[in-house]
């Protein structure tokens, strides 16, 4: 299976996972990035994964309609236009013999779902793949509009029990920025600095810095380390109500909100 980042708007990807034949799309957006791919790379769009409502995931669903031989698959949650079938957490898709599993994570919104692939150690050494959405970001995770810092935390300590070679494939391109804050929360994270660094050669030369791994997220994202004793004390400086990780979380989220980068 071959995974493609496809720009559409700023700082935003939406994913493709294909076959060389059948192609399935991640929050397009977009609907332009997704059919100019598919014609160069004589692609079917055999399918479409939807994570949450807000425009830049959905936008282009009305424009890929015509195009798609498959089913568009959103959140049971909500009112999303154009979606065909609603899944929720325990629900798996089939995509060309691979299980997409469907993990409810609410905390952006209130009806955000994750994608997670699993490929067959025996068949394939390609590592799982996690289409979060705007869940969890690189170094950083998703603003709370309706959903709670609980959901959104809970949502990440789900994600941090998976492999660490697992391919974090979020929607946006924010590493930099979250590095930043990053930093601030943990100014002695070595990682932190070696991934910064990293992040911006790749941005120089005018590539992404996703799909980003699982491991790397432990290593330098704040939201995964809330048990770390900087991370901590960095919490209880801005708020934080005790040393707990959902407290400790809650209240970086809510620094970030106004953190000036």
């Amino acid at each position: 299976m071959n995974l493609l980042a496809l720009p559409a708007f700023t700082d935003n990807y939406i994913w493709m996972l294909h076959d060389g034949h059948k192609a399935l799309v991640v929050d397009p957006g977009d609907a332009s990035p997704v059919l100019e791919t598919l014609q160069h790379e004589g692609l079917e769009l055999a399918a479409i994964l939807v994570t949450h409502r807000h425009l830049d995931h959905v936008g282009g669903l009305d424009r890929l309609r015509p195009h798609l031989r498959g089913l568009v698959y959103g959140p049971a949650m909500g009112h999303i236009s154009g979606i065909d079938v609603r899944v929720g957490d325990g629900v798996y898709i089939d995509f060309q013999g691979l299980r997409v599993d469907v993990w409810d994570t609410p905390g952006h919104t209130a009806d955000h779902v994750s994608y997670l692939v699993r490929f067959d150690a025996i068949k394939s050494d390609q590592p799982p793949l996690l289409f979060c959405g705007d869940t969890l970001f690189s170094a950083g995770c998703g603003r709370i509009y309706d959903g709670t810092a609980q959901q959104l935390f809970s949502a990440l300590t789900r994600f941090s029990a998976l492999p660490g070679n697992t391919a974090v494939c979020c929607t946006h391109e924010y590493t930099l920025a979250n590095l930043r804050f990053a930093r601030a929360v943990e100014p002695d994270n070595n990682a932190i600095a070696v991934h910064e660094q990293t992040c911006r050669k790749l941005r120089a030369q005018g590539q992404a810095t996703l799909p980003s791994t699982i491991s790397t997220e432990l290593a330098v994202n704040p939201y995964l380390r809330c048990d770390q004793p900087q991370v901590v004390h960095s919490a209880q400086q801005h708020g934080a109500l005790d040393s707990t990780a959902l407290a400790v979380f809650t209240a970086l989220r809510q620094w970030k909100d106004s953190f000036q980068t």
